[in-house]
């Protein structure tokens, strides 16, 4: 690890406006930062600590939940409002990386987390990530973990978080705070595909933080869940998963949310899906015709076609265990 400046605001502004400085990072939690910073992808000059910002809380009310983005991923887990009212949301922070981490990593560096795409990481390798231009070896190497949504012929590597996908089906927004104020951001829209610039993941501009998440009011987000498959059942990324939550009247699909994940550059939205489960009896079938088009547009590798169905099975499987179907 490289010498580095730090300094610890008080103010949201100060923080804000020292991120625009060159060669300047956040740390929160520390536990994506450190880890690249050992390696060498991320080599900071100055590290702006964001622990002393008034960035807390969880609060539920007539618009929905806010979170914080310095609060803890287990004190979210944990918290009633959650569990009661976004099931989905506590259900993808418990299967998210380990015990110890949860307890240390922050809402806000969970989101901005860097992929897992061994190749980014090892600096030894070319990366259009880490340096545009050098190339994506990924494509033609080793991929069986890698994205069959989204990718192009610049990158191929999956986005890591399991709470994205929860926060994108449920159409949640982020506030994001400069020293000239703030905007508010849909997730599902933060969120960039690789294109030719798959060193551009998302839209945070210089000088700014994510302050706040905003999941907006849906009476019926109670009756929602996280499936995740991967290769071990704990401290592992995910091959595939999905997050949906539903709505049901008798034995009718009144309305949806879903996205993936494992499986796209991005938080998977699934507007196709969802559409073909509105309105259509709450039985396999329906799953099943629904699911295939989850896959529409799916560029597979040689080591990873196997997703295309598993992610189709994943869906099934979540939208049987929610709707209790056999």
């Amino acid at each position: 690890m490289r010498p580095f400046a730090y300094k610890s605001p008080s103010d949201v502004r100060e923080a804000a406006a020292g991120s625009a400085e060159d060669n300047t990072a956040f740390i929160a939690g520390g536990t994506t930062m450190i880890d690249l910073m050992k390696l060498e992808v991320l080599k900071p000059g100055q590290l702006v600590d964001l622990n002393n910002l008034p960035l807390r809380g969880i609060d539920l009310g007539s618009d929905g939940l806010r979170i914080g983005a310095l609060e803890k991923m287990s004190d979210v887990a944990a918290n009633p409002k959650v569990t009661t009212n976004y099931p989905v949301i506590s259900e993808a922070l418990l299967q998210s990386a380990s015990a110890q981490i949860r307890n240390m990593a922050s809402m806000g560096g969970n989101l901005l987390q860097r992929t897992r795409c061994g190749y980014f990481r090892d600096v030894n390798t070319p990366c259009n990530k880490r340096q545009p231009g050098s190339g994506c070896p990924a494509i033609e190497g080793e991929n069986r973990m890698h994205a069959i949504l989204g990718t192009s012929s610049s990158c191929i590597a999956t986005h890591p978080s399991d709470l994205a996908v929860a926060l994108v089906a449920l159409e949640a927004s982020i506030r994001l705070q400069s020293g000239n104020g703030s905007r508010d951001v849909k997730l599902d829209d933060f969120y960039l595909v690789p294109g030719d610039t798959p060193d551009m993941e998302n839209q945070l501009r210089p000088g700014e933080i994510i302050a706040e998440i905003h999941v907006p009011p849906l009476a019926w987000a109670n009756k929602s869940t996280y499936l995740k498959i991967r290769d071990r059942a704990s401290y592992e990324f995910a091959l595939t998963s999905a997050a949906v939550a539903l709505d049901v009247n008798g034995d009718k699909i009144r309305d949806a949310r879903i996205a993936v994940g494992g499986v796209g550059t991005k938080p998977w939205n699934l507007p196709k899906v969802r559409e073909a489960l509105i309105g259509n009896p709450l039985n396999q079938e329906t799953f099943e015709k629904a699911a295939k088009l989850a896959t529409d547009g799916a560029k597979p590798t040689k080591q990873n076609a196997y997703k295309v169905e598993l992610i189709q099975r994943t869906i099934i499987r979540t939208l049987m265990n929610l709707g209790g179907v056999a």
